[in-house]
């Protein structure tokens, strides 16, 4: 069996890890947009400052490949990691953005098992990433996250469903689709990060 030679440098891990830890924030930041009483604008200025650090986080991953000689696994699948886990954020950010940009007063009640599913894909993927040093026990992550992404399917046919239903005017619908919308996007994100996390996997086996 050929040997691997594994760079010391455990840069690259702590970097990823603190990127899944800032999508923990953010999914945390998404579950306290939820209710009426909300202060929206202070949590959504509080996500702005969440995917600004997530962005510092991706750029120092970025920065790290572009001066290391040996990295601990390919350079493209390093690249691809750091931008799906910056995906997530992204669209996370979106979604509370729109929420007050819209001045979105109520949101559906089903949105509850979206944001649900994202705070448990965000608590799965921060657990998931320190195990890339040793490439061990992740494929119940993988797993995992593909069944939750299925179930945020469901919760997305249904508020498309409800949104549908008459109950909202159309103006309403518009603006609440736009908000489900990037929250499935997020979902699907993550579902691609896990996706990534087994291709390295696959490779390094």
């Amino acid at each position: 069996m050929p040997l691997r030679f594994r760079p010391v440098d455990a840069t690259f891990y702590d970097l990823f890890a603190e990127s899944a830890n800032n999508l923990c924030l953010g999914a945390d930041l998404l579950a306290q947009m939820l209710p009426k009483s909300a202060d929206r604008r202070d949590v959504a200025a509080k996500m702005r400052d969440a995917e600004h650090q997530a962005d510092e986080t991706t750029h120092a991953i970025v920065r790290r490949v572009n001066s290391t000689f040996v990295t601990p696994f390919d350079r493209e699948d390093i690249y691809r990691l750091a931008a799906g886990l910056d995906d997530v954020m992204d669209y996370m950010e979106e979604a509370v953005d729109l929420v007050n940009l819209y001045g979105v007063e109520e949101l559906p009640a089903e949105c509850a098992d979206q944001v649900q599913v994202l705070q448990r894909s965000a608590e799965l993927t921060a657990e998931a990433m320190p195990r890339l040093r040793t490439m061990r026990d992740l494929e119940e992550y993988w797993i995992e996250i593909n069944r939750l992404e299925n179930a945020g399917d469901k919760a997305y046919r249904r508020i498309l469903a409800s949104l549908f239903s008459g109950t909202y005017d159309a103006l309403t619908v518009l603006k609440l689709k736009d908000v489900v919308d990037s929250l499935e996007r997020a979902m699907d994100a993550f579902e691609t990060v896990a996706n990534t996390v087994e291709q390295i996997a696959v490779k390094e086996s």
